[in-house]
Parts: C-alpha cells; sequence; structure tokens
C-alpha cells in the first residue's frame, strides 16, 4: 500500500449541505494516494446540528473543528495558521473526487514546489482598454501545465498550496470580508500575487468532478457569475492592493 501523501486537505461546508457532505468525505477517504489529514472546518453553531452520516467518519485522518466566520475563505484561512509548514490541498463540498485526484494534483508539486497547483483554471482577462472584462468572459485554461500571473485557480477541482505561497494578511478576515466576502478563489488569488508565487494548472489536470445531487441548491453562483460579483471584487482587490492582472 502506498505510503500518505504529505499534504493536509481542508474544506468547509454550510448548514444545507450537511446531509449530503459524507459523500464528499467518502470519496477523498477512498482515493488511492490518501492525504495524510482531512480538516472539515464548520462554524460554532453546527456543532450540534451533524448527521451521524458525517460523524461516523471521523477518525485519525478526518476530523471536524468548529471555528467563526460563515464564509468559504474559511476552507484555507484557518488551516494555515495551524498548519502553516504543511501542503493544503483546498477542495468543494457538493461534489465527489475520483479516486486518482489526489495524486494527480499532488504530482507536480515534486517539479514545481513553490507553485500554487490546480485542476481547474480560468484566465483574469482585460479588454483592450484595460478593463475587466465579466468574468464569464474569462476563458476556461484548457491546456494542462499553463501558468501566469493571469492565471486563477477554481476551488472545485482543487488547489494545492505549498508552505508560504501568499502574502501575510492572507488570513485578515476583516480584509477579504471588506473586499471579496463572497469570492475566496479571488482573494487567495490576490495573496499569491502579492506574495509572488505562481499559479499553474496541473500536468495531469482531471475531469471535472461529479457533483452531488440537490447539493447546489445554495451556492455563490448566482452573486458571483450571473450577477457579476467576481468582476467587482476583483476591481476592489485590485483598487486596494495596486494589482494590475
Amino acid at each position: 500500500m502506498d505510503d500518505p501523501l504529505p499534504v493536509v486537505v481542508t474544506l468547509t461546508s454550510i448548514p444545507s449541505r450537511l446531509q449530503t457532505l459524507h459523500l464528499t468525505i467518502r470519496s477523498l477517504l477512498a482515493q488511492q494516494r490518501k492525504p495524510e489529514k482531512i480538516i472539515l472546518w464548520l462554524n460554532h453553531d453546527l456543532r450540534d446540528s451533524l448527521p451521524d452520516t458525517l460523524t461516523r467518519l471521523v477518525s485519525e485522518v478526518f476530523e471536524i473543528r468548529f471555528e467563526g466566520l460563515s464564509c468559504s475563505h474559511r476552507k484555507l484561512v484557518f488551516a494555515l495558521d495551524a498548519f502553516p509548514d504543511r501542503v493544503l490541498v483546498t477542495c468543494d463540498d457538493d461534489v465527489m473526487y475520483p479516486p486518482d485526484w489526489l495524486e494527480r494534483l499532488y504530482s507536480d508539486h515534486d517539479a514545481f514546489p513553490l507553485d500554487i497547483l490546480a485542476h481547474e483554471c480560468r484566465r483574469i482577462t482585460r479588454d483592450a482598454r484595460g478593463r475587466l472584462l465579466p468574468y464569464r468572459d474569462w476563458p476556461t485554461v484548457s491546456e494542462p501545465g499553463i501558468f501566469g500571473p493571469d492565471v486563477l485557480a477554481i476551488g472545485y477541482g482543487g488547489v494545492l498550496y505549498p508552505p508560504g505561497c501568499l502574502a501575510p494578511e492572507a488570513t485578515d478576515s476583516t480584509l477579504f470580508l471588506q473586499l471579496a466576502p463572497k469570492a475566496d478563489d479571488l482573494w487567495f488569488k490576490a495573496m499569491a500575487l502579492r506574495k509572488g508565487t505562481v499559479v499553474r494548472r496541473s500536468s495531469r489536470p482531471r475531469p471535472k468532478p461529479l457533483p452531488i445531487i440537490g447539493s447546489q441548491k445554495v451556492s455563490l453562483l448566482k452573486t458571483n457569475v450571473r450577477e457579476d460579483g467576481n468582476r467587482s471584487q476583483w476591481q476592489a482587490l485590485c483598487d486596494h492592493f495596486g494589482l494590475t492582472v
């Protein structure tokens, strides 16, 4: 049996997904190359409302921790403080990951140990006059191994963060709730740019993970994509930090 991969998988969830969350966790526990640890970060308010389907999975590998905040940034910010010297891999709570998902994502880490790696990416795109295009017009990256300052890691495919790859203010909740309260992918991209860290699509990207039926009734799709909230939040980040991407 292969040794576990030296990574901590970290994710969060919301009340409407608790009944199906065990399916995501089971897919993570069934990886061909397992992580050393899986941490689920939940709000304190959910401590007494967890279904048995989820709590039965708690083990030396899978742990549930309770913290504040109710935003999606919670999937990473607490892990950055708890595991500052570890490779962290974020994922979403409304999909099931195929068995080779983690190994494929990790396989580039030896070659590019300082880079943020992701299976799914888009390109932040501006028009000829330098104005941000609507988020729906930021193209999905189709080529494996692509990297660059405009490459944005998309969280649902899984994102690997090596130690020290983000600016120190990455965990500043006052700042991210002010500038990008509903766009953790954009916040962490800004923190990567601030640190000078490359974002790279994996060389063996996995096809999109399988959505869990009924889990996506509550999501940020309407705000961030249909109402173009991602564009306004990225502009706020650019204005605050002086980013030009």
